[in-house]
């Protein structure tokens, strides 16, 4: 039987998403935290949510130490989505039930997002919200905001063949920097190695002949540049601005997430509401 928190130790409950019957809001593994006064991390939102928050304080209340309760999204809610949710509570500490969020996390794609500048931010603020992990270069001092989202890392970008080592294999890498050197630099480094999911470049199509040309001199071969993805974002949204720019781009990486999650047999529940 799971241990009681230390009282002084900030208890809150981990809420996981257990099982999932048919549609639901969130997919098994979605978790969040329900401290007595606040909350982290959704498991979908709406009658769903409302109903598990009250389950978790009433546990923090009376200090049980774990329940399981299945809920039928339409009969016990009223919501329209129709699967059934086994949920899982845990009372637990802040620190721990953080780190449980951050394993929950873990099977979610990478992004590697290369340039911290007017776009890079509009870029990082949308991908923290979305089904990702960001790891965030630039070589500049100060240019991260600080209150990142938790799935958000940041690292200093020194030399681009290190920073492009560091990311996992098979991870999303998009190539924004305030450098067109580096930004070349960055984008042959991804390509030698090969093992990505997708490799995005922000830029006109001038700017993508100018770079396979120098990158088929550099002995980039035909297959690879195929992958290279330039210009960026969904097709039809023309607008320049950073915000405008950044939609398209999380929209375009959406959708290379799905195909993503199909080859490594991750396809989600249908999301209904």
């Amino acid at each position: 039987m799971p241990s009681r928190p230390d009282p002084g130790a900030d208890p809150v409950v981990l809420v996981r998403v257990a099982e999932v019957l048919g549609s639901a809001p969130r997919e098994a593994g979605a978790a969040m935290l329900v401290g007595p006064d606040d909350g982290e991390g959704t498991i979908g939102g709406g009658a769903l949510e409302w109903r598990a928050q009250a389950i978790a304080r009433e546990m923090l209340a009376t200090g049980e130490a774990s329940r399981r309760v299945t809920l039928p999204l339409g009969p016990a809610l009223g919501q329209c989505c129709g699967g059934q949710v086994t949920l899982a509570f845990t009372l637990t500490t802040r620190e721990a039930g953080r780190a449980a969020l951050d394993e929950a996390v873990g099977d979610l794609p990478l992004v590697a997002l290369y340039g911290a500048g007017h776009v890079g931010r509009a870029v990082a603020r949308i991908l923290g919200e979305l089904p990702c992990r960001l790891l965030w270069f630039d070589p500049r001092p100060g240019m991260f905001p600080a209150g990142l989202p938790a799935r958000v890392r940041t690292r200093r970008l020194d030399m681009p063949e290190a920073a492009v080592a560091a990311v996992p294999g098979d991870a999303f890498h998009l190539v924004m920097t305030h450098s067109h050197p580096l930004d070349l630099a960055l984008t042959e480094a991804v390509l030698r190695r090969g093992d990505f999911a997708w490799l995005g470049l922000i830029g006109s199509r001038t700017k993508r002949a100018r770079f396979a040309r120098r990158l088929r001199a550099a002995g980039i071969g035909e297959d690879l540049l195929a992958r290279l993805v330039c210009p960026i974002g969904v097709s039809g949204i023309r607008g320049k601005r950073p915000a405008v720019i950044a939609v398209a781009v999380a929209a375009q990486l959406l959708l290379a997430f799905e195909a993503w999650a199909v080859r490594h047999r991750l396809r989600q529940p249908e999301v209904a509401g």
